[in-house]
């Protein structure tokens, strides 16, 4: 299993904990706000959640750019990639 598949089956797992809901399919043109119902606060909870399963950090900057599952799992394996937490968020 590739890295990518990994952090796809983390966040899978972790949007089903978060959304309450059984993922029959996890794709990357799925829409976090539209296909999830994601509000503001769950968003934010999905978000410290992966924060903190993949010990990384993601800035409100790295975050606006991210609207589907394929570039939530783009951002995160670039983030571990990295290696280190190196980027602080800021409140909104």
């Amino acid at each position: 299993m590739t890295q990518r598949q990994q952090i796809r089956e983390k966040l899978q797992h972790i949007f089903e904990e978060e959304t309450d809901m059984t993922l029959g399919e996890f794709r990357d043109d799925m829409s976090l706000a539209q296909d999830f119902k994601l509000d503001s606060v769950d968003y934010m909870s999905l978000i410290m959640r992966v924060e903190e399963h993949f010990h990384i950090r993601l800035s409100n900057q790295e975050l606006g750019g991210v609207a589907t599952v394929g570039s939530l799992v783009d951002l995160v394996e670039g983030k571990v990639a990295e290696g280190t937490p190196q980027t602080v968020r800021h409140a909104a």
